[in-house]
């Protein structure tokens, strides 16, 4: 039986559509897995484009590439 995929990132996009992007930034910093902020980087691209949100992807962009790091892996 497959794992179902983490609903965090449908979670987050809630937040950034409600303009909270200082909560949404935080929840960023705590992500699960590299996997789940891939997962919020593809629906956030589908979002029009502003100033707040070219900012939110360099966010994003930063904390994948720290997750993808092992030497930074987070421990279940």
């Amino acid at each position: 039986m497959a794992k179902p995929k983490s609903e965090w990132p449908a979670k987050v996009l809630a937040l950034i559509r409600a303009g909270n992007l200082p909560a949404a930034v935080a929840q960023i910093k705590v992500a699960p897995t590299a996997a789940d902020v891939l997962r919020l980087q593809a629906l956030v691209a589908q979002l029009p484009s502003t100033p707040a949100l070219v900012q939110l992807q360099k966010v994003l962009q930063e904390e994948h590439a720290l997750l993808a790091a092992p030497r930074l892996h987070r421990a279940p």
